[in-house]
């Protein structure tokens, strides 16, 4: 039986995706999983340094280890109103944003995809703050930042807290490209072989499908991980980040994704080349 090493975030969307593949609700095809839990910025650091074999990262993070890793067709998280927000205590319009340079902002890591949005939409903002992304709404409630970019299920709850909207960053991407947000994907070492490749990234597309077919299987797995308890944030989680590009990215998918590379080059956010990017 071979072993393959596999992170993912303990968030629902990929507790609730991966669920049926390494508890072998489907077969797994004589493959074994190494699971590793983190975040999602030491999941794009992991992946800098080649650690997994199989890994969830942050489309900005895919844009610096291509030549390292393939992405897959299953298991992104991707789509329509499922970008980051730019959040804040104080309520400042996008044009006093601008306006004001020297305001610090709470990211939650250099080579997420919120990282890279905000870079294109404020290229201004350069005093910034790395932060695991579920300490971004207390550090702008305890006024040690300014302005805050939130991702997962904060998104959920930041107006509960009294915290304002400055701009939903997947709209201005929705709005100035017309596609759809790639925020995630899963990648393979591009050394490992092609069978297998296409065995994983087959088994992936079944266990997404199990979780639709079976909402409910996967409830403990999530409500273990999860950072938010509330039931109802945790379906409302899922429900935006996994949908039809989890199961295949599709064409316009792909697409998408080119775009998002192509943008990032020209704003200086991605220096290297992006030539085969998708597992064939």
């Amino acid at each position: 039986m071979k072993k393959l090493s596999l992170g993912f975030s303990p968030c629902p969307n990929d507790t609730f995706i991966f669920d049926a593949l390494i508890h072998h609700k489907i077969d797994t095809e004589g493959l074994e999983f190494d699971v590793f839990f983190d975040d999602v910025e030491t999941l794009n650091r992991k992946a800098l340094q080649g650690v997994l074999d199989i890994t969830k990262l942050s489309f900005h993070a895919f844009a610096h280890v291509s030549d390292k890793y393939v992405l897959l067709d299953a298991g992104s998280a991707f789509g329509f109103g499922v970008g980051p927000l730019l959040i804040s205590k104080t309520a400042y319009t996008p044009k006093e944003v601008k306006s004001q340079p020297s305001l610090s902002v709470g990211i939650p890591g250099t080579f997420t995809t919120a990282n890279f949005l905000l870079g294109i939409a404020f290229p201004e903002l350069q005093h910034k703050k790395e932060l695991v992304f579920s300490a971004i709404e207390e550090s702008l409630l305890n006024e040690e930042l300014n302005l805050g970019v939130i991702i997962h299920e904060n998104r959920f709850t930041y107006v509960q807290k009294g915290l304002h909207k400055v701009m939903d960053l997947g709209d201005y991407w929705e709005q100035e490209t017309g596609m759809p947000i790639p925020l995630g994907g899963i990648v393979i070492k591009r050394n490992i072989d092609t069978e297998t490749q296409h065995t994983v990234n087959r088994l992936i597309r079944k266990s997404v499908e199990y979780a639709f077919e079976h909402p409910e299987a996967s409830s403990d797995f999530v409500r273990q991980h999860a950072q938010e308890l509330d039931e109802s944030v945790r379906k409302q989680h899922i429900d935006l980040y996994v949908n039809k590009y989890s199961i295949d990215l599709g064409d316009l998918g792909k697409k998408a994704i080119r775009v998002f590379f192509e943008k990032g080059q020209s704003a200086g956010l991605i220096s290297t080349s992006i030539e085969k990017l998708f597992l064939t």
